[in-house]
C-alpha cells in the first residue's frame, strides 16, 4: 500500500491553533515529551479518557500524527475533515487487516500512528479497559517502537488537573504478543499513576 510522502495539509494547518488553544484552555502538563523520537517511525500508544485525547497528542508534538480510529468517522460531511487529518479508519466490528496495512506502511514511511489500543473511550474514570494487540502487532512487524503514554485528570476549563506522561520508547522484541501487549497495559497504567 503507497503512502504519501506528503503530510495532511489540514492537519499541519490546525496542529498550532490546537496546541494554542489547549495551553490556554485545559493548561496539560506534559511529562517526558523528549520521548518522542524526532524522526523515523514510532507508535503512540496510551489509553483513552476523553474524545478530546487526539487533541492532546496533536498538542504534545510536532509531529504528524495518523491517528487509527473509527470508520465512522470518514463517513458522510466529516469525511472531509477527518480524512484531510491522515486517520486511518477501523472497522471496529470485526478484524480490519485492511487498517493495519495501512498503518504498518506509515510506520515504514518514517511517520508516526497513534493508537489507543483500548479501542474506545473509559467508561468509568480511572479504569482502563483490555488492550487490543493492534499496538504491539505493529511493532513487531515493522520494527518500530512504541512510546506509551498515561493521560489522567478531567478536560475541565482552566482547572491544571490534565496530565499526559510519555515513557521511553520500547521495542516488541518477543513473538509472545499476548506478554508484549500486558507489558504494553502495564507501562500507560503506571504513568496514569504519574
Amino acid at each position: 500500500m503507497k503512502v504519501s510522502q506528503k503530510e495532511p495539509f489540514l492537519y499541519l494547518l490546525v496542529r498550532p491553533v490546537i496546541r494554542f488553544l489547549f495551553s490556554i484552555l485545559f493548561t496539560p502538563r506534559m511529562v517526558g515529551r523528549e520521548n518522542i523520537p524526532k524522526q523515523g517511525g514510532v507508535i503512540l500508544a496510551g489509553n483513552h479518557t476523553n474524545y478530546f485525547d487526539c487533541l492532546m497528542l496533536m498538542s504534545s508534538t510536532k509531529r504528524c500524527i495518523h491517528f487509527m480510529a473509527k470508520q465512522e468517522l470518514c463517513h458522510g460531511f466529516k469525511k472531509v475533515i477527518f480524512c484531510n487529518m491522515g486517520l486511518i479508519p477501523v472497522n471496529r466490528k470485526q478484524k480490519d487487516p485492511e487498517s493495519l496495512k495501512c498503518a504498518c506502511a506509515c510506520l515504514r514511511e518514517s511517520k508516526v500512528v497513534g493508537i489507543f489500543p483500548e479501542g474506545t473511550t473509559e467508561k468509568e474514570t480511572g479504569v482502563m479497559l483490555p488492550f487490543r494487540i493492534g499496538a504491539v502487532k505493529m511493532a513487531h512487524d515493522t520494527g518500530v517502537p512504541i512510546v506509551p503514554f498515561g493521560i489522567s485528570g478531567k478536560y475541565r476549563l482552566f482547572s491544571r488537573d490534565l496530565t499526559i506522561v510519555f515513557g521511553e520508547p520500547f521495542m516488541v522484541e518477543s513473538d509472545q504478543l499476548d506478554g508484549e501487549n500486558e507489558k504494553l497495559k502495564d507501562l500507560v497504567s503506571n504513568m496514569k499513576r504519574g
